[in-house]
């Protein structure tokens, strides 16, 4: 009886499904395959996402550090200056006196052309830098345009006039190659550089001149 029974339910189950349209069986086919198309491509996409971690290193490239170089001179304190030179030739009767007012800035500085050989060495966020020496970026520094005659009477030669001018050269420098005017430049340079530095990405920053 109960083989009997089993048969029964199954003719009956099949006469149902034979009852359901060809279409329904179509969308039913298509749904069915769309979940596994999903099921199959969430299981192929979850393999896990390996996010790039920060470890503190700076990639500072040869360009980079050419770059720098590139700079050139830097200039770190101006210092302008005026200076009145005069001399004067003796006479039988009349003194010959000349003298002249020159005007000049000089650039205090260094010149990174001059950099020697591992003068930059980075590792990680630290950076260690040797710069060259504080100095006088440009010898040519005085305004010959704006020199003019203070008081001039006699006759006087082109070498009498480049006499004058050499003395007031070596008074500028005088003027302002000062121990506190290099040290003022060098204060400026490293406050400049190291701002520099940290816009680069660099937290610990040691400065170095090769006068130290």
């Amino acid at each position: 009886m109960d083989k009997q029974h089993k048969s029964s339910l199954a003719r009956q189950a099949l006469q149902l499904l034979e009852l359901v349209p060809a279409r329904i069986w179509f969308f039913l086919v298509a749904a069915l395959v769309l979940v596994l198309v999903v099921l199959w491509l969430l299981a192929t996409c979850k393999a896990p996402v390996a996010e790039k971690e920060n470890d503190g290193l700076i990639d500072i490239t040869p360009q980079h550090v050419q770059s720098i170089r590139d700079i050139g001179q830097w200039e770190f304190l101006s210092v302008t200056d005026e200076e009145l030179v005069d001399t004067m030739r003796r006479g039988v009767f009349f003194d010959d006196h000349l003298a002249r007012i020159y005007y000049g800035t000089l650039r205090l500085g260094i010149d990174l052309g001059q950099v020697r050989e591992g003068w930059l060495v980075a590792h990680g966020d630290t950076v260690e830098v040797t710069l060259p020496p504080i100095g006088l970026l440009d010898n040519h520094f005085i305004d010959e345009a704006l020199t003019r005659s203070f008081h001039e009477s006699g006759k006087w030669s082109a070498a009498d006039r480049e006499d004058l001018y050499r003395r007031a050269h070596q008074q500028m420098l005088r003027q302002a190659l000062t121990p506190q005017n290099l040290l003022t430049a060098r204060e400026n340079g490293e406050m400049q550089v190291h701002k520099m530095l940290m816009a680069m990405g660099f937290n610990t920053i040691t400065i170095h001149f090769l006068d130290e």
